[in-house]
């Protein structure tokens, strides 16, 4: 997300709720935060409020990049609900054998709270490699899995995966 764009500060306020799981604004509070009008469609579309990504859907860039979804809109109500999701514990083969997939390396990134380029820092890349593995361009391969692992091992993502599965009832399959 670039800084000075117009979404550049609902960006700031979502990254900044930590490791909040749910953040329910309205979009008053939305047009407070990025000191701007929503454009008409964001109040007559939910399609507007969709989680997908492209040169023109900024706004979803937002919240995505911050590491949120949006999970309900209410239209008439003029309120949304942006969650952080889940880590996608149905991929796990073994907790010690991820499946490093353009899901489960956003899964982790997002575990962490970090933005790709911090992620890329953490693991000393290009945030242009993160974002090829998040858009499933590429797959890590070789030593980019080996490193993956250990910081998933670290930041406790197995933990985390293995406990969602448990609260869920699903199997770890």
């Amino acid at each position: 997300m670039k800084r000075g764009t117009k979404y550049y500060p609902l960006f700031e306020y979502l990254e900044g709720l930590g490791r909040q799981d749910t953040a329910e604004l309205s979009f008053a509070q939305i047009e407070g935060i990025i000191e701007a009008p929503l454009p008409a469609s964001a109040r007559k579309s939910r399609s507007w409020w969709a989680n997908s990504s492209g040169p023109s859907r900024v706004q979803a860039a937002a919240w995505m990049e911050a590491g949120y979804h949006v999970s309900s809109v209410d239209l008439e109500q003029e309120r949304v609900t942006f969650v952080r999701p889940k880590p996608p514990y149905h991929l796990v083969r073994d907790l010690r054998e991820m499946e490093w997939n353009a899901e489960t390396i956003r899964a982790l990134r997002q575990h962490m709270g970090l933005t790709q380029k911090e992620f890329a820092s953490r693991l000393n890349m290009r945030q242009q490699t993160i974002s090829e593995w998040e858009t499933g361009l590429y797959k890590p391969r070789g030593g980019s899995i080996a490193l993956l692992n250990m910081v998933a091992e670290r930041a406790g993502f197995y933990k985390a995966i293995a406990e969602s599965a448990d609260q869920e009832g699903e199997p770890k399959s």
